[in-house]
């Protein structure tokens, strides 16, 4: 099947074409998406591209469109990162250019990019990104570009989905680091304060923290108490169990204070020190009779091995995709509700963030567990 498709598009016979790209940042699972379409579509009879580092490949000149058979992702399951790479900085309406005297502007390359994609007969576009770039993609069916989503995002704050692929894997690699951040900690008197992804929604704080056993969890749906953080210390002072553990979700806050979120793409090592880890640090410096050392996850976060579910997801969603564009069902998003995969309007994906309720069941939990979020 690989080379059929070719075969007949060169002797004249029509052959619809898709063109896949992964933007934004990178998410383990991606790679089980990108199989899961390549070979379902394949088996659909549709000719499958794929553009390099999202819309990089497209405005670029020599362009960076190649061919996506089934034989090229054999074998790409169980790799973090994508093999198309990503961009979180190849917007379309707002594309990074340097003037000749070598200052950075920006500049609205959408209609260079529905050019090429007219160039190349492309019939579908299929993004596969997080909430940017699903609003990049209605903007783009709203210039008349047929766009099949895909929802990409580690954090879980996609309204569109119940879960997005990456949570789980992030979830795991959180929790693995809160086990060995608890057996380092049994043998010093330390607070340890282990800094999250999420952006505006807690997810992985809340899930890591509780499945790894947390004493503190602070979400940025739950301005904290700093108060009630020293308490909770204290308390664990005074009890077998000398050492804290702390798990702070990237857009955590504390009361009456602005959200401390490092912009990662941008920002130097030591601008990274302003984050929500270390305003905590400072926070409860001189109130504690403790060493405290705060740890940032980062991108291993992002960048691991997929867990199975995150690779049963992927393959979900890959293979759904490649059934919308074969219907030719577009405009569409593809989401996982309940236990079944279907897919929403484009419109529907991007209006609201999915975030943590503060008094959900996952908060009722914690609270049952003596675990401490900051607030009542």
């Amino acid at each position: 099947m690989t080379d059929d498709n070719l075969a007949r598009e060169q002797e004249g016979e029509k052959v619809r074409k898709v063109l896949i790209l992964t933007d934004g940042g990178d998410a383990p699972g991606l790679n089980a998406v990108l199989r899961a379409f390549v070979t379902t579509a394949t088996k659909f009879d549709l000719l499958v591209y794929g553009s390099e580092d999202g819309f990089a490949g497209l405005v670029e000149e020599p362009g960076r469109i190649v061919r996506l058979t089934p034989s090229i992702v054999c074998g790409i399951l169980p790799k973090g990162g994508s093999i198309l790479g990503c961009s979180d900085q190849a917007d379309p309406f707002a594309y990074k250019v340097t003037d000749p005297g070598g200052s950075e502007k920006t500049r609205d390359v959408s209609e260079r990019i529905k050019a090429k994609l007219d160039e190349l007969e492309i019939d579908i576009l299929v993004l596969v990104g997080d909430g940017r770039t699903l609003g990049t993609g209605m903007r783009f069916a709203k210039m008349g570009v047929a766009v099949v989503g895909i929802p990409k995002a580690i954090g879980n704050e996609l309204a569109a989905t119940d879960v997005t692929f990456g949570l789980d894997s992030a979830v795991t690699t959180a929790t693995a680091a809160l086990d060995a951040l608890h057996s380092t900690d049994e043998a010093h008197d330390r607070v340890m304060v282990l800094e999250v992804m999420g952006r505006e929604a807690g997810w992985i704080a809340l899930m890591s923290g509780i499945a790894g056993g947390a004493d503190v969890i602070l979400i940025p749906e739950i301005p904290y108490d700093v108060d009630r953080v020293v308490e909770k210390i204290a308390a664990h002072s005074s009890s077998t169990h000398r050492f804290s553990v702390i798990v702070v979700g990237e857009g955590s806050k504390a009361l009456g204070a602005t959200v401390s979120r490092i912009n990662e793409a941008h920002e130097s090592a030591s601008q990274r020190h302003e984050g929500p880890g270390f305003q905590l640090a400072r926070l409860l410096e001189g109130r504690i009779d403790h060493e405290i050392q705060v740890t940032v996850l980062g991108h291993l976060q992002r960048d691991s091995s997929p867990s199975s579910f995150d690779r049963i997801l992927g393959t979900r969603f890959g293979v759904y995709a490649a059934e919308l564009c074969y219907h030719d069902n577009t405009g569409q998003v593809v989401a996982l509700r309940g236990q079944e995969v279907l897919s929403v309007p484009l419109e529907a994906a991007v209006a609201n963030l999915r975030r943590v309720p503060p008094d959900g069941e996952l908060v009722r939990v914690a609270r049952a567990m003596g675990i401490e979020l900051g607030q009542e």
